[in-house]
């Protein structure tokens, strides 16, 4: 779509009944494993609000981060394309931004006269690149520019705006000032701000329960939070219990947030998505298996096995997503920007790989997905796609291509490739047509 074609159809959405143009509120979590949840067969970790939101609204049992790991996956949230096509494709590059005209789902939503606003983590570039929130769609942002800067939750600084802001209560190893409590603050006062004239985008995004990878190198414990909350008498691993009262200490400010919502009279206009950007970590001396943080899959962040993309998706509408409801329906992050695009009246925009689901979320029919496709660049060239429920995975170029069928076993415990040539034969094509090259995240034919 071109800017002057995104103007035009932006002034039409302008027309529409404010009904007709639902706030947005996208939550993140950060590492989160499609098995921490309550409502995702957690039982030892307590999520009551997030168990709430998802009673209220519709539950995805088969929804996909756009990759493994952090940076790449929120680059596809953004921008509508999956990793064969974004820009950034993986984490070791931590400086590198999106293009100078990209389009992302914060421009376009502005573009339509929402207010938009980002707290949190970004991981999309900062200052060197001219990729920072402000210059790519947010009016307002307040946290980390990228992940290596968010693995500290009790940060010496964080940015607002374009401002350092500095946090001296947590110099010289003070610990005072827990940054996903302030991004829990930003979140509520912009929404005692907001009224109901003009529309917002919201992006809350976590760094919970993401490990600071350093800090687990000097101490047993690479997991932060404040106190270990109503798991400090429980016999685990400090780290353990500390992962857990993050977790919770996360689920209590998204409650805040959410009755903020009720409080000034948005939530019956307000579609709430949560979701995580990967699978669980083995971090920080954190043990993934301790938790079952998988739940029923293969793999963990890193990976593309289910366990490494497979992530919870929550989404709440008052009056228009009957509550209580579970799909198996498949979608990705990808599909986040023409989903926001059709609530705010506007065309979906063409050079992305998402479609709009707003029809699945509403209780309708839709054809699903051709295939999915993801890619991942760290410790070799990785490369899996999913079609139907036929799910081919290649670890290396050179290695061995594995099937797997999700709907018979969603585990990924029987590679089946052997016995279905014909089925390989025919995805296996899609691992070049579905991809372009980037010059920043070359082919390691290895």
């Amino acid at each position: 779509m071109t800017r002057r074609h995104l103007l035009g159809a932006a002034a039409a959405a302008f027309a529409q009944p404010k009904t007709a143009r639902p706030n947005i509120l996208f939550i993140l979590a950060d590492d989160l494993g499609y098995g921490d949840l309550e409502c995702y067969g957690q039982q030892r970790i307590r999520s009551p609000r997030i168990s709430r939101l998802a009673a209220e609204g519709i539950r995805f049992t088969q929804a996909y981060a756009g990759s493994t790991v952090c940076a790449p996956s929120r680059c596809c949230l953004m921008t509508g394309k999956h990793t064969g096509h974004a820009t950034i494709r993986g984490n070791r590059k931590p400086e590198l931004g999106l293009g100078p005209n990209e389009l992302t789902a914060a421009s376009l939503l502005r573009s339509a006269g929402y207010r938009t606003a980002l707290f949190g983590k970004w991981g999309l570039g900062g200052f060197d690149m001219d990729s920072t929130p402000n210059s790519r769609g947010f009016d307002e942002f307040f946290g980390y520019l990228n992940q290596l800067h968010a693995h500290n939750s009790f940060p010496g600084h964080i940015w607002d705006n374009r401002t350092e802001i500095l946090l001296t209560g947590n110099w010289f190893h003070q610990r005072k000032t827990f940054s996903n409590d302030l991004f829990t603050e930003k979140a509520v006062h912009f929404l005692e701000r907001q009224t109901t004239r003009q529309p917002f985008f919201l992006c809350l995004t976590y760094t919970i329960p993401h490990a600071n990878n350093e800090l687990g190198r000097f101490q047993k414990n690479g997991i932060e939070c404040p106190d270990l909350g109503i798991y400090a008498n429980e016999d685990w691993p400090e780290v353990e219990r500390t992962f857990a009262a993050a977790i919770t200490r996360m689920d209590t400010g998204i409650g805040r947030v959410l009755d903020t919502l009720t409080s000034k009279g948005l939530d019956e206009n307000t579609i709430v998505f949560f979701s995580s950007d990967n699978g669980p970590h083995h971090e920080g001396n954190h043990d993934a298996n301790f938790f079952h943080s998988s739940g029923p899959l293969r793999g963990t962040k890193r990976d593309l096995y289910e366990g490494g993309i497979r992530v919870p998706m929550i989404a709440r509408w008052k009056g228009e997503i009957a509550p209580g409801r579970t799909s198996a329906f498949p979608w990705a992050f990808w599909d986040f920007l023409p989903t926001a695009a059709e609530l705010a009246g506007l065309p979906t925009p063409s050079g992305i790989d998402g479609f709009s689901v707003l029809p699945t979320l509403l209780g309708k029919k839709q054809k699903p997905h051709g295939h999915f496709y993801w890619e991942f660049h760290e410790g070799g060239f990785q490369q899996a796609v999913r079609k139907g429920d036929w799910k081919l995975v290649r670890q290396r170029p050179r290695m061995n291509l594995e099937l797997f069928n999700l709907e018979h076993d969603p585990g990924e415990a029987r590679d089946v490739a052997a016995e279905n040539p014909n089925i390989v034969a025919g995805l296996s094509p899609l691992f070049r047509t579905s991809r372009a090259d980037n010059k920043d995240f070359p082919v390691k034919e290895r």
